[in-house]
Parts: structure tokens; C-alpha cells; sequence
């Protein structure tokens, strides 16, 4: 069945996806597909984003792969300059691009934290800069930046990451406010994430002696890419997927010291699974690594398809009507049995 049963708010629209080869970026570039966007995936492993390619297209999506590593800046240029001759005027930019070290901090490097730095934070930089330059003179387009819980919530093992998201809310509040005061309407919109089964844990640089994991409760890649593809026809300021995201958001600005106990004990255990690494595993740090894995990692068995909360939060306009009419009905056969 096509993807293209039906139309949404983006159809027929352009939408460039950065580290659409795998994971977040995969899921997020193939429901931008199914609701009638063309696509420029944009990666470092051309085997992989030719595989998206593919997806997309037999299911009846247009999709246009493009190698680029975020982390120079002429490279996300180049990129979108050639998203626009090839697809048209860009009209919405997803950043999901990124990388990290599962290690604490005395153990990681000055060129590893460089390196998460100048992919996850800088490269997201790079890409709504070179989106503004081509949404700001049309006065339209929305740039979505994959964030996480950990945008506002740093734990252990992840400092390099966490470093970057949260250096990504602060970029993203200074835009978001430049961009009001110039009346623009280009529109911003962060998606924050919860703990995903990606192949990112299967290919992270880590120093732990066991297989990496995303802290439980653990969410499909799939429940991200509607979060993003909602986000990119609805630009909330913010879109918090999960209930987790939201008890690690809220917890750590209500009683932030609880929350580094909590995580001093609990922290390093629930990031790791039970078997050993392997020996010669391969990172992504600094190369793609070889080989397809789809946007999935290495826990199906355990994460879920669905976020109820996500679909609360995007439905509670239609809620809040619901409501409303209850409301109302309620009011009106009081009265009727009262008459």
C-alpha cells in the first residue's frame, strides 16, 4: 500500500532530515514520506541512506540521500543548496544528527568530547543555520530539533551528550526569541525524547564492560519519527514524548538534588544490558560503520510502539473540545430535568 493514501498539512513539501541513515533520523524521514513530503536524507554511511531511499520509495515516497557530516559546516551547505535544486525550496529542516561516549568524565577525551560536541551540538547549529538562510527571506518554514529528557537532566556515563543537549536548549531559546522579535514565521520546535531503541547503543564509543542500553523505559524509534513528523505540521515550542520524559523534566527542576542521588545509584546499572561487549565492536565516533541495521536497535523485545502521552499531547486540542461538549450536554440535561 502506498504511503501516500491520503494527504496532511505536508504534502508535497521539502524536508531535509539530518542522520536520517538510522535510528530517530530513519524513523523521522520515513513518516515525513508517509505524509506526502520529499525528502533530502542527509548521513555520513551512503549504504545505509541508500537503503532509506529505497524504503521510501516502494512505499511509494521521493526521496533524494545525500552524504554530509554535520560536523562542517560547508558540508550542510552543499547539502542544502543541493536539496534545493534537486527538490525544491526547503520547508521544514529536522536536526536529529548525533554521537556520544558512554564513559564517565575522567575517562573520556578532549577530542572525544570535541567530537559529540561539534556532531550533536554544532551540527544542529549548522543546520538551522543554513535553513534560516533560506526560510528567513520567505518569511516561512519550521525547524525541528530532536532534543531528549537529558536536554534538561544530565546523568552519569553521559556527560558528552548530555553537555550538548543541554547547550542545544539554550541555542534553540536564544533563536526561538530572535525570531519573535522580528515577527518572523519561520517556527521552532524541539521534541523531547525518552530512552529509544536505536542502533546508536550498538555503535556508541563506550569503556563499560557490558552491552550499552537506553535507560527503561524504552520507546521504538517509530514513536519518535510521528513525534517529529506532528511537530513539523504543528510547531509547539516543545513536544515531550513519554511519560518519562516528562517525570525526568519536572523531577529535576522540582527536587534536582533527589534526582542526582536517585541517579548516582540507579544510573549506571540501568545503562547497561546484561551480555559483555563484544570484542572488535566498531563505534561511529569519527566513521559510519559498515552494515544496514535499520532504524532499530538491539531491545524490540522490550520497547513499546506506542506513547499514550504523546497522543494526549497532541490531541488535547480536540480533548479540550471533547470536553467542552460534555460539558455543555451535561449542562443541558440538568436543565431539561429541572424544566
Amino acid at each position: 500500500m502506498s504511503l501516500l493514501n491520503g494527504r496532511s498539512g505536508l504534502h508535497g513539501k521539502v524536508a531535509v532530515v539530518t542522520g536520517a541513515s538510522a535510528g530517530v533520523g530513519r524513523a523521522a524521514a520515513e513518516e515525513l514520506a508517509r505524509r506526502g513530503a520529499r525528502v533530502a536524507l542527509l548521513a555520513r554511511g551512503g549504504d545505509r541512506l541508500e537503503a532509506t531511499r529505497r524504503q521510501i520509495e516502494r512505499d511509494g515516497g521521493e526521496a533524494l540521500p545525500i552524504i554530509a557530516d554535520v560536523a562542517d559546516p560547508t558540508q550542510v551547505e552543499d547539502a542544502a543548496a543541493r536539496a534545493e535544486r534537486e527538490l525544491g525550496q526547503i520547508e521544514v529542516w529536522v536536526n536529529s544528527a548525533m554521537t556520544s561516549v558512554l564513559a564517565e568524565v575522567a575517562e573520556t577525551t578532549p577530542e572525544e568530547f570535541r567530537r559529540v560536541t561539534e556532531v550533536t551540538y554544532l551540527g544542529s547549529v549548522y543546520g538551522a543555520m543554513a535553513a534560516l538562510r533560506r526560510m528567513l527571506p520567505r518569511d516561512s518554514g519550521v525547524i525541528v530539533q530532536v532534543g531528549s529528557a537529558l536536554s534538561r537532566r544530565g546523568i552519569p556515563l553521559q556527560a558528552s551528550y548530555c553537555g550538548a543537549k543541554h547547550a542545544l536548549q539554550g541555542f534553540f531559546d536564544s533563536l526561538r526569541a530572535e525570531l519573535l522579535h522580528a515577527r518572523s514565521h519561520v517556527r521552532v520546535a524541539m521534541v523531547q525524547l525518552p530512552g529509544l531503541n536505536t542502533p546508536q547503543f550498538g555503535w556508541v564509543r563506550t569503556r563499560l564492560e557490558r552491552h550499552p542500553q537506553p535507560l527503561p523505559p524504552i520507546y521504538q524509534p517509530e514513536v519518535a519519527g510521528r513525534a517529529v513528523a506532528w511537530a513539523a505540521q504543528h510547531p509547539r515550542r516543545e513536544v515531550w514524548v513519554g511519560a518519562s520524559t516528562i517525570k525526568t523534566i519536572i523531577g529535576s527542576a522540582v527536587a534536582p538534588g533527589l534526582v542526582d542521588r536517585y541517579l548516582a545509584r540507579k544510573g549506571y546499572e540501568g545503562q547497561q544490558a546484561e551480555w559483555r561487549l563484544q570484542p572488535g565492536r566498531v563505534d561511529n565516533l569519527f566513521d559510519a560503520p559498515p552494515g544496514d541495521p535499520g532504524a532499530h536497535g538491539a531491545f524490540d523485545g522490550q520497547a513499546r510502539n506506542r506513547s499514550p502521552q504523546l497522543w494526549l499531547n497532541t490531541h488535547r486540542g480536540a480533548l479540550a473540545l471533547g470536553g467542552a461538549a460534555a460539558a455543555a450536554a451535561a449542562a443541558a440535561t440538568a436543565i431539561a430535568r429541572r424544566g
